[in-house]
């Protein structure tokens, strides 16, 4: 039996409609006049400036900080905005130094609101023994020359949703640079929370930014700086180390988020204070670890392994070498000795900048500093900046941007 089905006046015209549609928007669209695709559009623009694969900027100028210290301010080449940051972040420095390309990572300790003006300020703290780096920053730079840095990175800032209102700020040394760009932020407004810093030093003198965090907190009640000497007992100061008597001393009973940044010595001891302090891993949040120097010291390195020398075959799109390798220092730095220009980042093993693939061979990654995804180990993928070589390897570092 045939369904019949009754349409009526309104149904018909929406079933013409709907028959003339593809009709109707042919004729509009032969209507409009032609003109050219555009080549860009606002909202990859946006992206772009928000999140640059680089940043070309100018040295505008270098100025001592402390005794062994220098702050650099770069700006962009043409007056307009840096890529924008949280107070905390840090930008990858790419350094051609000794027919070598390498980066360091260094965090911004100028206000956010500066970035719009077109300026960073980063502080680069002289390191005799082993500081290679920092060195060549020190002697070589000079205002005017034009470098190549990363859009800003990073996890050490204040997020609201996350942390307490009251932050206590742990800084050894040079450590002191993100917390002077936090100190800025919250005195220009850019961030609302209580920041205390307890700022270790060895003595008065090697003291970073001491007039310029003073003056902050004698003008900003939301900021306050305790400076604590190792090595010196002087009125004004709080003589020792860091330690949980003291943050118990200045958290004043309040809820708190613990925030970290110095030497890897300091991460090691601190992680017992956390854990004496009570505090859960939301509680607390630590600046990048930094490329471990002493692999044979963390747990789980096999014993006997240490100072061993192997050979690498690194391929790099389609070209591979075959490097010499220690097992005392990472694969990146062996990658960087030899001249490689492997893409880098943190150098902490938590970006995944330098990702690589392991082929073959024995390496050691110490648990602190592997960043890697569940998947990666199972398919063999390494970050070189935290993984230690135990043989032979064979490593596929895969076509990513490098900085030059």
């Amino acid at each position: 039996m045939a369904l019949k089905v009754k349409v009526g006046l309104i149904g018909a015209l929406d079933m013409l409609k709907f028959k003339n549609l593809s009709k109707t928007r042919r004729e509009a669209i032969e209507a409009l006049p032609e003109r050219p695709l555009p080549k860009t559009y606002e909202t990859n623009e946006k992206a772009n400036f928000m999140h640059p694969k680089y940043q070309d900027v100018r040295i505008k100028a270098m100025v001592p900080n402390g005794s062994d210290a220098v702050t650099v301010t770069l700006c962009s080449l043409d007056g307009r905005a840096l890529a924008p940051f949280r107070a905390g972040q840090y930008v990858s420095i790419s350094v051609d130094a000794d027919a070598s390309t390498t980066t360091r990572s260094y965090s911004l300790c100028s206000s956010p609101t500066r970035s719009w003006e077109g300026e960073y300020d980063i502080t680069v703290k002289r390191v005799e023994d082993d500081g290679f780096i920092s060195k060549y920053i020190q002697d070589k730079w000079k205002p005017g020359e034009t470098i190549r840095i990363s859009a800003p990175q990073g996890h050490l800032y204040y997020e609201p949703l996350r942390d307490e209102k009251r932050v206590i700020a742990l800084a050894g040394g040079s450590g002191i640079t993100p917390f002077v760009g936090m100190a800025n932020a919250i005195m220009y407004g850019a961030e609302d929370f209580d920041l205390t810093i307890l700022y270790g030093s060895r003595l008065e003198k090697d003291i970073l930014y001491r007039d310029k965090l003073d003056a902050i907190a004698a003008s900003c009640p939301k900021v306050h700086v305790v400076h604590v000497l190792s090595d010196e007992d002087k009125e004004g100061f709080e003589k020792g180390f860091l330690s949980a008597e003291l943050i118990r001393k200045y958290a004043a009973g309040e809820p708190y988020t613990v925030f970290m940044c110095g030497p890897q010595a300091m991460y090691n001891f601190l992680d017992g204070v956390a854990a004496e302090l009570g505090l859960d891993q939301k509680h607390v949040r630590r600046e990048l670890f930094g490329m471990i120097k002493d692999p044979w010291n963390q747990p789980g390195y096999p014993k006997g392994a240490h100072a061993m020398s192997y050979l690498a075959k690194v391929t790099i799109f389609d070209k591979t070498y075959t490097i010499p390798i220690s097992s005392s220092e990472s694969l990146l730095t062996a990658f960087d000795r030899a001249g490689l220009c492997t893409p880098s980042r943190c150098r902490s093993g938590e970006c995944g900048w330098c990702r690589s693939r392991l082929i073959s061979g024995d390496v050691f990654i110490p648990e602190k500093t592997d960043g890697r995804r569940e998947a990666d180990k199972e398919f063999g993928y390494i970050h070189p900046c935290s993984t230690f070589p135990l043989s032979d390897v064979v490593v596929e570092v895969p076509g990513q941007y490098q900085h030059r």
